[in-house]
């Protein structure tokens, strides 16, 4: 009788088993890490423009910071950069939508600015063109006889705001400007 041998059997071999196991950690890592970091950056900023605009919304008086581009254009208010001492208001209701500002610039700033709402510097006349009701929401003091005011009233269209202006000329080398943008729906 032979026997034959039979050859020895090999051992099954495992599943495929990445060599780089920290490749596929890191692979795996920054899949969750990225979006999760995304999300918490989101989140912060969100929050963030929360509180300004809650702290806009709250304000009593007049704010020390340039007002949005949204309200600028909204209220047709094109203040020229460069100003200076920019501040302003806001106030909504149902049926009127105001909004205040006041800034410092140079008389070449000014005429820009006045060409801008759709007039020159020849329109404005020596008078206060902003109410005493409107001038005390926000605290303006305009009959101080040592100081020198002219003003406009611009409205291009029945569609846009109304735009009063009046400009303390006292210093002419830096105008002051106050204006008061209306709008009724």
């Amino acid at each position: 009788m032979t026997t034959t041998t039979a050859a020895p059997a090999t051992p099954p071999r495992p599943p495929h088993r990445p060599r780089h196991r920290w490749l596929a950690a890191i692979v795996v890592a920054l899949l969750i890490a990225i979006p999760a970091g995304y999300l918490v950056l989101s989140a912060y900023q969100s929050r963030d423009s929360g509180e300004d605009k809650a702290r806009s919304a709250s304000a009593r008086a007049l704010i020390y910071e340039w007002p949005s581009k949204v309200q600028r254009r909204i209220y047709d208010v094109p203040i020229p950069g460069g100003s200076a001492y920019v501040a302003h208001y806001e106030t909504n209701s149902w049926d009127r939508s105001t909004l205040y500002v006041e800034f410092r610039c140079s008389p070449r700033q000014l005429s820009a600015f006045v060409e801008e709402l759709g007039t020159d510097l020849s329109a404005l006349e020596e008078t206060v063109t902003i109410g005493r009701d409107s001038a005390d929401v926000v605290g303006w003091q305009f009959d101080d006889p040592a100081h020198t005011f002219a003003g406009t009233v611009v409205q291009q269209s029945p569609d846009e705001p109304e735009v009063a202006v009046t400009v303390d000329l006292t210093r002419e080398e830096r105008p002051r400007v106050f204006v008061v943008s209306t709008s009724e729906p």
